[in-house]
């Protein structure tokens, strides 16, 4: 049977996962572990005893996130003044993970089968997410039909391919995208 952690290891690893990703989006996938721990607010030794190798960290942010946005669609449809302003802010977390998540791919090209799998997991966890958003809104008369959720994913990852560019706003444009999709 496997054993409880302590409330404290689950703190630490929360806040090892949250200064991983912020640091991740100022410095890239290979920013200093003395800087995540620092961010932190723990030893350098506790970001290896939770995650050994780099790859452990970079994969574990990832899945953090995926969790973390997904879990925000329902409850942003359900406390949101309408289903578009929920999908509106929902878009604007998806936003805020690719960013993060740029670079992922290089972290993880030893491991091609791996990386593919993450992948698969970021589909089946956020797809429907994003589905159950668009229906809503559309049901709702907010936005225009017939959009499917991964078609307005890929239009949005591909806005924020260029992120990191100076003089470029991946989220000017995906707002731009998200007012578009208003019903007329």
């Amino acid at each position: 049977m496997p054993r409880k952690r302590r409330s404290d290891a689950r703190r630490n690893e929360e806040a090892l996962l949250e200064a991983a990703a912020a640091a991740f989006v100022s410095a890239g996938v290979d920013a200093p572990v003395r800087d995540i721990a620092a961010r932190a607010g723990v030893g350098v030794g506790t970001i290896y005893r939770h995650f050994p190798a780099r790859a452990d960290l970079v994969v574990a942010v990832y899945r953090h996130q995926v969790e973390a946005c997904a879990a925000a669609g329902p409850e942003l449809l359900a406390s949101a003044r309408s289903p578009y302003a929920a999908l509106t802010a929902w878009i604007d977390l998806f936003v805020d993970f690719l960013v993060t998540k740029h670079g992922l791919a290089e972290a993880m090209r030893s491991d091609d089968a791996g990386f593919h799998t993450l992948h698969g997991y970021f589909l089946d966890r956020l797809v429907p997410v994003c589905a159950q958003l668009l229906n809503a809104a559309t049901a709702a008369g907010e936005i225009e039909p017939g959009l499917e959720a991964l078609l307005l994913m890929h239009g949005i990852g591909n806005l924020c391919i260029g992120a990191g560019d100076p003089g470029y706003d991946a989220r000017r444009m995906v707002a731009l995208v998200v007012a578009g999709l208003r019903a007329r």
